[in-house]
């Protein structure tokens, strides 16, 4: 079952809701922090993070189906490719959680706490 059209709703609805989880742990982002920027509840990220079919979202993959945009969920909600240093930890275990704090931004330099004066 490579090609994604080939996946059953469930299947689909699931990958859509790894991919989201997986997107928002690469932005650091909690749950909660994603449902208030979204106007969403917790729970309703979190069910749609695991795929729990709401009726909504069900119709919504049938309709793509039937349209023909399926395949476009790959180019709506890619695979995150990791990183090297990333490959390694993934080995170990999987993200599951984010520290909801403030990603550095591009270009910023870190630096350790005892550091900054």
């Amino acid at each position: 079952m490579n090609n994604i059209t080939d996946r059953t709703d469930e299947a689909l609805i699931q990958l859509i809701g790894q991919r989201l989880a997986q997107t928002r742990l690469s932005l650091n982002m909690t749950q909660g922090q994603l449902a208030r920027e979204a106007g969403l509840g917790l729970r309703t990220v979190q069910r749609l993070e695991l795929g729990e079919a709401a009726t909504q979202l069900s119709g919504f993959v049938r309709i793509c189906r039937v349209l023909g945009l399926a395949e476009g969920f790959n180019v709506l909600i890619p695979p995150l490719a990791p990183s090297p240093l990333a490959q390694l930890k993934l080995r170990e275990k999987s993200r599951k959680r984010a520290s909801g704090g403030k990603a550095a931004e591009p270009g910023q330099l870190w630096h350790w706490a005892e550091d900054r004066t």
